[in-house]
């Protein structure tokens, strides 16, 4: 399953762009980046088995082994891809969240967008880590 990561904005050569780098190399599945202009550009169009999950300050905190459970389950039932898109300052519309399949939030706190693109890496490195039987994730 392709995990595709569609963000606003430019991260360029920054520490952030650094940690998305290292993650993201470190993920054994297939990964794409696409970055869109702060304001306008569209997406890539969703075609065929896609989910789309949004990073939204009104979504689902879940642990990280339920999110990697969630993303082996679309995997195990023919998901072709996994679309997380991170929006610019002002997040998304009502009609946006709407058409997600799923919203998540690394916690209550309101994150700069660069730093959620980096978390967001790390937790894909860690679900599929989880769901590749690696020690990397430890449960607590």
């Amino acid at each position: 399953m392709l995990l595709h990561i569609v963000a606003r904005g430019r991260i360029g050569r920054s520490p952030e762009g650094d940690l998305v780098d290292r993650y993201l190399k470190r993920v054994g599945w297939p990964v794409r980046v696409t970055e869109l202009p702060d304001r306008g550009g569209k997406p890539p169009p969703v075609e065929g088995a896609t989910r789309i999950v949004m990073l939204d300050e009104k979504g689902e905190q879940a642990a990280s082994m339920a999110f990697a459970e969630r993303l082996g389950r679309w995997r195990d039932d023919g998901v072709r891809e996994t679309r997380f898109l991170i929006g610019a300052a002002d997040g998304f519309g009502e009609a946006e969240r709407q058409a997600a399949d799923l919203l998540i939030a690394f916690g209550r706190m309101t994150w700069p967008h660069l730093m959620a693109r980096a978390m967001l890496a790390e937790q894909l490195w860690r679900a599929t880590s989880i769901l590749s039987g690696h020690p990397y994730h430890r449960e607590g």
